[in-house]
């Protein structure tokens, strides 16, 4: 089978129901108005690039029940860590150094607020994010505030050694990169704006919870692995091995097809870990329960919302023939 076969094949057995907001498409429209005005570049090419990205109907698949003014902070949010991304990797991206500047400037701003500034966060990356922060700084409580700070900190300290990784030639084993992996997907971003979107935030023995963590951290491999299945020939030229894929093909030293074989098998086997972790999820109590099973479907919705995305989104080569089953 083919890669893109492989990717349709793993999305019809995904048993978690797909969900897209309704406010999507406009968020998209808004989104591409606003940043022109963020001094963003405004070429065709660019706003092309960003339109076929998607990101706010990625958005929109992990967050179907938020409101379209909250679906703009997230899509908004979503945007600045692509663009992260993007800065990040390929044949110009980043130096290490200047990544941790990033992250420094980063971790400023959300933990400190605008009125500081860092030489690592200018320009229009820092007004993105100055603008995205505004409602869950205004709106969350401070205890929310810092873990998804954290988290912040713990992807771009992920991002930050994989350029190390790839400055040094460095090449994982599939044990060592499926850890990093936990950390460059941004998925324990994603996690915490369920919070926000829900106006609940969990405390934090709750939010940590063992087997609370043990799901969200599969929910990460699942979303991630997906995407590195979608992604495979990109990183074969800019990701130095920094992929699923091509850490089974090194470490193994099959083909290409047989780890691409190998690595859907890894998530078949996530996936049914998955759904035994979440059926074995305990009651927290009438006053928690409801804000924990949002939480619950908010990681299903990440996992579920970035194999329907890839499908749609330019950002991998399979979105050229969508099934047209996809919503």
């Amino acid at each position: 089978m083919t890669t893109g076969e492989i990717l349709r094949t793993l999305r019809a057995e995904c048993p978690i129901p797909p969900r897209l907001s309704p406010h999507a498409d406009r968020v998209q429209d808004w989104l591409l108005g606003l940043l022109p005005e963020l001094g963003l570049r405004s070429d065709d090419a660019t706003l092309r690039r960003l339109s076929r990205g998607a990101f706010a109907r990625y958005a929109g698949r992990l967050y179907p029940d938020a409101t379209e003014a909250d679906l703009r902070v997230v899509a908004t949010l979503f945007t600045w860590f692509f663009l992260v991304d993007d800065a990040c990797d390929g044949s110009d991206r980043l130096a290490p150094e200047q990544i941790r500047a990033l992250r420094d400037g980063t971790l400023t701003l959300l933990r400190d607020g605008t009125r500081l500034r860092h030489t690592g966060l200018t320009g229009p990356l820092r007004r993105l994010l100055v603008l995205a922060w505004r409602e869950p700084r205004r709106r969350m409580p401070a205890r929310w505030r810092q873990r998804f700070a954290d988290a912040v900190a713990r992807h771009l300290d992920g991002t930050w050694q994989e350029a190390a990784n790839k400055e040094a030639g460095r090449c994982l084993s599939v044990d060592e990169y499926v850890e990093l992996r936990r950390s460059t997907s941004a998925a324990e971003v994603s996690y915490p704006l369920v919070e926000f979107v829900s106006g609940r935030a969990l405390p934090d023995p709750v939010y940590r919870h063992p087997l609370l963590r043990q799901i969200a951290r599969t929910g990460n491999d699942l979303l991630s692995w997906y995407n590195d299945l979608g992604s495979i020939e990109q990183d074969r030229v800019t990701a130095g091995g920094h992929n699923l894929v091509l850490a089974i093909e090194a470490e193994l030293a099959v083909s290409e097809a047989e780890a691409v074989e190998r690595a859907a098998e890894h998530w078949r086997a996530a996936m049914r870990r998955f759904v035994a972790l979440r059926a074995a999820v305990p009651s927290f109590g009438p006053a928690l329960d409801e804000a924990v099973a949002d939480h619950l479907d908010g990681i299903a919705y990440a996992v579920r919302g970035t194999v329907d995305w890839t499908f749609e989104s330019a950002r991998y080569p399979v979105s050229a023939t969508p099934p047209a089953s996809c919503p």
